[in-house]
């Protein structure tokens, strides 16, 4: 297609504000499925984990056509964690439609973002959604979206951004709030009148950016991105070059190109600029390298991705119960699948450590490496973790640790805890304002502040409140904080566990097992209402003798235990305690499994 004939537009906003669900409805009217064809909601949520949890973690490529033009879509993730899909995302598109909830209005991920677009100088389309909320704030939330984007110093043609009224459930869209709108006709016509056509240089040497990388079991690896200059053919000879010179210049080979049709990919003999293509030819193409005809190599400066803030370790199970659920459980097995997840994740950091079995894995927050975590069980892999913690600095010889911007959105009645929570873990109070009959609250907290508050926070808003934190930036270390108030309940020795030695453990804390589980000596098995670690033998049986006694034989009952998730685990974590991860288990262990060495560690750091 021509130039003049093509959009490429990515789709921004905070998690949940409705993203993907707008994509399907664009490609439901663009005419993408049949009308007797059954479409799953979320339809670009392609990855079981994306479904489950309702997020988007991957940005995927889609295509519709309307009005005789292409109009390349960008579905891009929400949530904080996996904001480095969005900053390399950018450089594809030349322009960005924001979506904002008319009810919440510009949240944290919202104001990162469309910092980041604004930057590249993309042409923004404001598209206010879920204006059928019944407590939707549409007048309020587009002065909010103004005044964001005069704070992020917005050029005069992007403060001059046209706003849609939109739901993107319904498939509805109007240009004024008070017009529901018949279908997402409006939207359409804004693209193609308001974001530029992609410009490029048709008749010089080919040149494309590599923006995201997948995978296919029949060509290997795909490279996407848009083609910035000339003409990218199937069977060209090209040059791969990395920015910086990290890597010397190599030969390849287009062995299949694709454009982007629908949900997709289409094989095409050529592919112009300014077109979103796929190719497949180069076995070791990754995220950020140049694809240059061999004439004219020359690469193309790539976005500067957000450094990571956390990190933990990953390590060799060597627990007693190790390899008996896992595929892959050695060294090398977990070596070898870390490595090549830097392929994909441009946000992730993995090193190596003084043993061959642990490995230093730094990403964006617990969301992000609780993902990677959850993948790899999933897998098969077998392997143990450690408990998150930030990643310091020093700046002019002063020690500097990561800090968040929280966003609490909650009940009037919660606010009081709230703050008390927050301050005691070195939380600044920013502003307090109402948002209808609910309070929203504004923090600036340390990233280690917030490790195991996510269950506080539901329980002090009896589930009703809504939180999300995003990176600010670094500052001077706050102080100790206190991250856990509780101990751990530990098995004394191996075995299974039994109904009798779980209902007298039960009474000094609550149990994270039920009876019948199989238990080894070090293994956590609760949470002790005390601060200080507790021994229980949770494996004891009732001895039994002839003898007899009223009331002695009664049925014991057995408190439901508190069954633990893979980010509640991790939240749990002490600094001297692992999270074992199998495919079917997720078992809390510490470090030193004998109750007599934690014993001698313990007396030898407090003397």
């Amino acid at each position: 297609m021509k130039q003049e004939q093509i959009r490429n537009v990515a789709i921004i906003a905070h998690v949940d504000h409705g993203k993907t669900t707008l994509v399907d409805q664009m490609l439901r009217q663009a005419g993408v499925f049949r009308e007797n064809q059954t479409v799953a909601e979320r339809v670009m949520d392609s990855g079981d984990l994306e479904r489950e949890r309702g997020i988007t973690i991957m940005a995927k490529n889609a295509a519709v056509r309307y009005g005789g033009c292409k109009i390349n879509i960008v579905d891009t993730p929400g949530h904080a964690d996996f904001g480095g899909e969005v900053e390399r995302i950018l450089k594809m598109v030349s322009g960005v439609l924001l979506l904002v909830d008319a009810a919440e209005g510009p949240m944290p991920q919202t104001r990162f973002v469309l910092e980041r677009a604004l930057a590249l100088g993309h042409r923004v389309i404001i598209v206010i959604n879920k204006v059928d909320r019944p407590d939707a704030r549409v007048y309020e939330v587009c002065d909010e979206v103004l005044e964001l984007l005069m704070d992020l110093d917005a050029s005069a043609e992007q403060l001059d951004s046209p706003i849609l009224f939109c739901s993107a459930r319904r498939g509805h869209a109007s240009l004024t709030p008070d017009d529901a709108g018949a279908d997402l006709t409006p939207l359409f016509e804004k693209i193609l009148s308001h974001i530029h056509p992609p410009e490029g240089d048709l008749n010089g040497p080919a040149q494309m950016l590599v923006s995201a990388v997948d995978y296919n079991d029949y060509v290997g690896r795909v490279g996407i991105g848009r083609i910035e200059r000339g003409v990218l053919c199937a069977g060209q000879e090209i040059t791969v070059v990395s920015h910086g010179g990290e890597r010397p210049p190599r030969r390849a080979k287009v062995a299949a190109l694709y454009v982007f049709d629908g949900l997709r990919r289409e094989p095409a003999p050529s592919a112009a600029a300014g077109e979103i293509a796929a190719f497949a030819g180069a076995a070791d193409i990754t995220i950020g390298e140049t694809v240059c005809c061999p004439s004219a190599p020359e690469a193309l400066p790539f976005a500067e991705i957000t450094q990571p803030t956390i990190e933990m370790t990953f390590c060799v199970n060597d627990s007693p119960f190790a390899g008996r659920e896992g595929k892959y459980v050695t060294a090398r097995h977990l070596r070898a699948r870390l490595y090549r997840e830097l392929l994909r994740d441009v946000s992730l950091r993995v090193s190596d450590t003084d043993t061959a079995e642990a490995f230093r894995v730094a990403g964006r927050g617990e969301m992000h490496l609780s993902i990677l975590i959850e993948t790899m069980r999933r897998e098969g892999y077998e392997f143990q973790v450690s408990t998150p913690r930030v990643l310091f600095r020093e700046v002019d010889g002063v020690l500097q640790e990561p800090m968040e911007q929280l966003v609490a959105d909650l009940p009037d009645a919660a606010a009081g805890a709230v703050i008390e929570k927050l301050g005691a873990r070195r939380g600044e109070l920013l502003s307090m304002h109402p948002v209808g009959s609910r309070t929203r609250l504004t923090f600036l907290v340390p990233s280690r502040g917030l490790f195991g508050y996510r269950g506080e926070f539901l329980s002090d808003t009896r589930g009703e409140g809504i939180m999300h934190a995003i990176f600010h930036g670094y500052a001077p270390l706050k102080g100790e904080i206190s991250r856990r108030v509780n101990g751990s309940l530990v098995a004394f020795e191996s075995g299974e566990a039994v109904t009798y030695g779980l209902y007298n453990a039960q009474e000094r804390g609550v149990l994270f097992i039920g009876s019948g589980v199989k238990v080894y000596a070090g293994m956590i098995v609760g949470q002790s209402a005390r601060a200080e670690d507790m021994s229980v033998n949770v494996c004891k049986r009732k001895h039994l003798t002839n003898i007899r006694a009223s009331g002695s034989d009664d049925a014991l009952r057995l408190t439901p235990p508190r069954r633990l998730s893979l980010e509640q685990s991790l939240e749990f974590l002490a600094d001297d305690e692992l999270l074992e991860v199998t495919p079917q288990s997720l078992r809390l262990r510490k470090r030193l499994l004998s109750h007599e060495l934690r014993m001698k560690a313990k007396k030898s750091a407090n003397p």
